[in-house]
């Protein structure tokens, strides 16, 4: 199978299309990681490109947002030179009914906070199986820790019942560094009942920078799916 015929890439390519339609001529961007937003990101280069859309610009959330943006020529600018973000668009791990989210599996989330968080209407792109009844149900919640601290965060978030796993990274030994610099420890929960208190609890942790638990925060969930071995796209 080419990766032209590809269901599954084919799915991503319609949510990342169908987000970058929502992008309207005139605003600021927050681009965010991973490969479906990664579309979207090509879509808005495309209809800069074309003329379709003007006067846009992008505040990426990680090194990997900022060079998919350069490479399909969408301006940048950064948090320093501007006052508000019109929309974000972003994925996620894992999506509840609420529309909370667990976000890091690319250990961007803290940045993807600051932006996700800034926007006045955050759109989040995921396929199907990122839909869960509970946060926590499969994926591990990010940490991002200063170096200095990982052990006594370890050992905090075990005493809230959580299990922790410092990420190790692939193709490289050692552990996974952010683009701040940092650690991330996954941190897998029986069972999250309460994410928004979960939230401020660990980002409470001295040493702890942000988590990847996202509440309140976003406005429409874009759910990419293939029925009948043809890609189509829903709303939450």
């Amino acid at each position: 199978m080419t990766a032209a015929t590809d269901p599954v890439k084919l799915m991503k390519q319609q949510v990342g299309k169908a987000a970058a339609d929502l992008v309207k001529s005139g605003s600021i961007v927050g681009l965010g990681t991973g490969s479906t937003t990664a579309f979207a990101i090509q879509y808005i280069g495309e209809r800069l490109k074309s003329g379709e859309l003007k006067d846009i610009v992008g505040v990426p959330t990680s090194f990997q947002a900022e060079v998919l943006a350069k490479e399909y020529g969408i301006p940048l600018t950064t948090l320093d030179a501007i006052d508000h973000i019109d929309i974000a668009i972003d994925g996620a791990d894992e999506v509840d009914p609420q529309k909370n989210l667990i976000k890091g599996g690319g250990a961007a989330h803290t940045r993807e906070k600051v932006v996700d968080y800034l926007a006045d209407q955050f759109i989040v792109v995921v396929d199907g199986g990122k839909l869960v009844d509970r946060l926590g149900s499969v994926f591990a919640v990010p940490v991002e820790v200063i170096p200095m601290a990982v052990t006594p965060v370890m050992r905090a978030v075990a005493q809230l019942g959580g299990k922790p796993e410092l990420r190790m990274g692939v193709k490289k030994a050692g552990p996974v560094i952010t683009d701040q610099g940092n650690m991330v420890i996954d941190v897998k929960f029986d069972s999250i009942d309460d994410p928004v208190n979960l939230e401020k609890t660990l980002n409470n942790i001295p040493g702890v920078l942000e988590n990847g638990i996202f509440v309140n925060c976003a406005d429409r969930v874009l759910i990419g799916e293939v029925k009948d071995g043809q890609p189509v796209v829903r709303e939450m």
